[in-house]
């Protein structure tokens, strides 16, 4: 299981540790993963999904699961949020026409 939000695409980033004496030794910071369970409105079910706290706020600030998806890039999205976001945008009836450019 990959060290990756499934809806903010954060993964682990690397530094350095600094010791007293100054000397720098490879480290690396990983986020706060948690395994959570959101509740979809369109398609009126529960999905658990594996995502930082950083976007547990995220959504909760946009209103929902369903409204961060709507919103959201297609490029940052798991393969499975991505499944979700199209599944909520049949349910809406608006499906969003999202041009790619080469």
């Amino acid at each position: 299981m990959s060290r990756r939000c499934e809806l903010t695409a954060k993964g682990p980033q690397v530094g350095h540790k600094v010791s007293h004496s100054n000397i720098k030794t490879k480290r690396r910071f990983l986020p706060n993963l948690c395994n959570v369970t959101f509740m979809s409105d369109a398609l009126g079910r529960n999905v658990r999904l594996r995502v930082s706290s950083n976007a547990i706020k995220s959504v909760d600030h946009n209103g929902g699961l369903d409204a961060f998806l709507l919103k959201a890039k297609a490029d940052v999205l798991s393969p499975r949020a991505l499944d979700l976001k199209r599944a909520i945008e049949k349910k809406a009836g608006k499906p969003e026409l999202v041009k790619q450019a080469s």
